[in-house]
């Protein structure tokens, strides 16, 4: 787990890496193969990862680090994908 800028949240998120993840999506997947809210399990197995509350089912395939990109140079936040060749927080180019 790693604090960064989440694009879409505007904030400072903790951001999963690859195996905190599959730990999440698993939960998702044994939830929703009972047929229990597979987000709920999700949204709670996040909290207890990372110990932030998170609400929005939806905003958990941006907390991960590997669909981020390296910290722009001029602002610091992280771009929004790897391949980003732009800064849309501050608009610096990338090159």
């Amino acid at each position: 787990m790693k604090t960064q800028w989440c694009w879409r949240c505007k904030l400072d998120v903790p951001m999963l890496d690859d195996n905190e993840w599959e730990i999440v999506w698993s939960k998702y997947q044994a939830a929703s193969e009972d047929h229990r809210d597979g987000r709920a399990a999700a949204l709670a197995e996040y909290e207890r990862l990372t110990g932030f509350k998170e609400t929005n089912f939806n905003a958990l395939f941006d907390h991960r680090i590997s669909d981020h990109g390296p910290p722009c140079p001029r602002c610091g936040k992280v771009l929004r994908t790897p391949l980003a060749f732009k800064c849309f927080e501050c608009g610096m180019q990338i090159q």
